[in-house]
């Protein structure tokens, strides 16, 4: 109330100032004529004085008192007229004057309202810093923000073979629970199946085995599962899963979204837009994340007192190239929802051309690659074996699909095509 009670007096003060001048119609205690008369009877002395010393001669002298006494009468006519705030029209001044105080005083309170936050105590920065370091202090371990916060998980239905692999995967991991490349799979393949929990259970478990091995996108990835599973909250274990992935590489995408997500959380919008809006400028503008990202960085804004107009979203146009080897990892970065929808939408139209037109071995690969994360195996499959046949007398395509293959979790074992001819 205070904070009101001073902001009115200062609003008000200012504006009685100004309007008092404004109500007065002039600047001192005389009108402007008063003025003028008593610099024509000072030019009368001096007409006398300059006769006196010879330098004008009666005639002239005569001329000039004429002069100077036409100018005064019409000054004093002026004065008899309009009176003493010199024709200056006192109603305009007081209309004045009041839509002044209006629009300083309504307008001082409307910016507060607009740019302030009514209600708020002051909150210095050195408190707000501590409001957040005790913020990062009480954060929810991964398990209690499960508990809390976690959505029920709705797992997609796969098809009859698929489940039948699912099912042996598992009982393999049972039995070989430090198997690398099972666990890897297993978490991709869980996550594409909905199975949030679970996928996060395995990578754990394979970074925890892999050790100083583990790269950024693993620890990206489990944060990202992490997240998912606990509705969006990040949980302490996140933070340090998303720490780890930027200390191995600070451009990691996924994970400095992730990171401004986390400062939003703990109350420093400053930090979350400086993140966020150094992603949105590195960031190709089909990007996975771009959209969550605008629709975030405006509230990050707002809430650090920062004025920021968002930029326009650049048009772009449909890949019918399908998804790169860099989209694909971006991917990986988001929810499950999201990246299915996100790698499906462009695998339909790649597999097309690729099916009309053909493509060189980089489009074949994107496509092993993309099914791969769909957990679409047969499909990758199919078209790992038709890839073979179709690139078999070269060998640098084949080993760039046969890397896709392995990626994707396929048997590569076979003899090749072109082995087979030799």
């Amino acid at each position: 109330m205070m904070f009101w009670i001073v902001a009115a007096a200062l609003a008000l003060g200012t504006s009685a100032l100004i309007a008092a001048t404004l109500m007065r119609g002039r600047a001192s205690a005389a009108p402007p004529a008063a003025y003028d008369i008593g610099i024509y009877r000072v030019q009368l002395r001096d007409v006398d004085k300059d006769l006196a010393r010879g330098t004008i001669t009666e005639g002239e002298a005569g001329r000039l008192r004429a002069e100077v006494s036409r100018r005064i009468l019409a000054a004093d006519a002026q004065v008899q007229a309009y009176g003493v705030d010199g024709g200056q029209p006192r109603r305009a001044g007081a209309i004045l004057a009041a839509l002044l105080v209006a629009v300083v005083t309504g307008g001082a309170i409307a910016g507060y309202l607009s740019l302030g936050a009514p209600g708020y105590r002051d909150l210095p920065r050195a408190e707000r810093l501590a409001a957040s370091d005790m913020a990062r202090g009480e954060r929810l371990d991964q398990q209690e923000a499960e508990a809390r916060f976690g959505p029920d998980e709705r797992p997609v239905i796969p098809s009859e073979d698929f489940a039948q692999l699912m099912t042996q995967l598992r009982a393999a991991i049972e039995t070989r629970p430090d198997d690398v490349r099972g666990l890897m799979l297993l978490a991709r393949n869980e996550a594409s199946l909905g199975n949030t929990r679970a996928a996060r259970r395995a990578q754990a478990r394979l970074i925890e085995i892999k050790g100083n091995a583990a790269v950024a996108a693993d620890h990206a990835f489990l944060a990202d599962l992490m997240i998912t599973a606990a509705g969006g909250y990040v949980s302490s274990e996140a933070e340090t899963s998303l720490r780890a992935a930027l200390l191995l590489n600070p451009g990691l995408p996924e994970a400095r979204y992730y990171l401004g997500l986390y400062y939003a959380q703990v109350d420093r919008p400053d930090a979350a837009f400086r993140t966020w809006r150094e992603l949105l400028e590195d960031s190709p503008a089909d990007a996975a994340w771009i959209m969550p990202l605008r629709e975030r960085i405006g509230d990050a804004a707002t809430r650090a007192g920062i004025r920021y107009t968002l930029p326009d979203a650049p048009q772009t146009s449909p890949q019918a190239n399908g998804p790169t080897a860099e989209q694909i990892e971006d991917a990986e970065g988001m929810t499950d929802e999201g990246r299915q929808a996100f790698i499906r939408s462009m695998v339909e139209g790649l597999m097309a051309r690729l099916a009309d037109e053909g493509g060189p071995p980089q489009d074949w690969a994107r496509l092993i690659t993309a099914l791969g994360v769909l957990g679409e195996t047969d499909r990758a499959d199919a078209i790992w074996t038709e890839a073979r046949a179709t690139f078999a007398e070269q060998p640098d395509a084949l080993a760039l699909l046969r890397e896709a293959a392995d990626g994707a979790g396929l048997n590569t074992n076979e003899t090749d095509p072109s082995e087979t001819a030799q």
